[in-house]
């Protein structure tokens, strides 16, 4: 039996953003490629969220959002993860998010920001590359 333990990740709707549908699609995938997965459902608040990570040890956090509220969203995950000690945990996502606001967003600390039709192989290898070199 293998002493490796696996990649956990968290994966969150923030606020009022009723769509899901995308964020169990992902959920599967990682699930899939063999990672642990928790899925907190809709209408997660932020504290809410860093709650969760905190309690499930998590390796990275993926939030699903569609509401266009990611330029709030993000930045207050972010802090909150900083004030309660996740500084070696990934916070990643996805959703409608224009390509500067992705920008901005990965300039403040958040990782890769993934578009609808994104090939889930792609989000999976990105959480495991990013795992091996920040949690070791």
């Amino acid at each position: 039996m293998s002493n490796v333990k696996p990649i956990r990740v968290l994966v969150a709707k923030v606020g009022l953003d009723g769509h899901d549908r995308g964020a169990k699609i992902i959920a599967t995938a990682l699930r899939d490629a063999g990672m642990e997965v928790i899925y907190t459902g809709l209408r997660q608040s932020p504290e809410m969220l860093v709650q969760a990570a905190l309690q499930e040890d998590v390796d990275a956090i993926g939030i699903s959002i569609l509401s266009g509220a990611h330029m709030t969203v993000f930045p207050k995950v972010y802090k909150l993860m900083q004030e309660k000690g996740l500084t070696n945990v990934l916070l990643t996502g996805g959703g409608i998010i224009p390509e500067q606001d992705s920008i901005d967003l990965r300039e403040m600390g958040i990782g890769t920001l993934f578009a609808p039709g994104t090939n889930t192989t792609d989000i999976a290898t990105y959480i495991r590359e990013w795992v091996a070199k920040h949690k070791k």
